[in-house]
């Protein structure tokens, strides 16, 4: 099996050679990628998307079309600050409230402009968690690009009840970055419900476990220092 540092290089090397990343180019990051907003339409036709009221989605640029397209049906986002370096770790984009476009909205620059910062305490419910990827298998197993900051909002959501034990977690991809290889899966690693390509959706039948909550002794005391949230709990 892989490491999950040999499966991102692999994966963006593929992206780069069959010229299917969009700019600035795959490495280093959740990969933008040709066919991102075809993911979109295809996840807005599931019954779990339909049903959803409130999203979590990650704030990378291959889900853009996924955000905007939640604001624009008058879905309320969640979106984590940068590593989560705020006492108000997310931010809150409620359509009613908004003073621009949803496609403005959906942009990392028009969220932290139009949108609400709000602590974990005072967020809803979550409906439905949607996530970005570097890799991913048809087991669920996903590999993202390697600060862990996805699995930590995770956690934090799931022990303060905003994400339920059977809540939906997405992923949109290119076909390029589903692999048929193993890949390694820890106690705090977020397994995937469905896999959203733009073709297909992928409903996922063998589950990993999911995380309970934060796993202390996993996490380095210099990332605790840098995330307000977490600083205050460890104190």
């Amino acid at each position: 099996m892989n490491t999950k540092e040999v499966i991102r290089k692999e994966i963006w090397a593929l992206l780069q050679k069959h010229k299917v990343a969009r700019f600035p180019g795959a490495e280093g990051r959740i990969p933008n990628f040709i066919g991102a907003e075809a993911c979109a339409k295809q996840l807005a036709e599931t019954t779990y998307w339909k049903a959803a009221k409130v999203l979590k989605i990650n704030p990378d640029s291959p889900q853009r079309a996924i955000r905007h397209r939640a604001l624009a049906e008058g879905k309320i986002i969640y979106m984590a600050v940068p590593r989560l370096r705020s006492d108000k770790p997310f931010i809150e984009l409620d359509p009613k409230k908004l003073k621009c476009s949803p496609y403005v909205a959906s942009s990392i620059k028009g969220a932290g402009q139009h949108g609400q910062p709000i602590g974990i305490a005072k967020l809803r419910t979550v409906d439905l968690v949607v996530c970005g990827s570097v890799a991913v298998n048809r087991r669920g197993a996903r590999v993202g690009k390697g600060g862990g900051y996805s699995d930590l909002e995770f956690a934090l959501l799931t022990e303060q009840k905003k994400i339920a034990a059977n809540t939906p977690i997405v992923t949109s991809i290119h076909p390029l970055q589903m692999i048929d290889g193993e890949i390694p899966m820890t106690e705090h690693d977020i397994p995937l419900s469905a896999i959203v390509t733009p073709d297909e959706v992928i409903e996922i039948k063998s589950k990993f476990p999911r995380p309970k909550g934060i796993y202390w002794n996993l996490l380095p005391q210099e990332k605790i220092a840098d995330i307000p949230v977490l600083h205050k709990r460890s104190g």
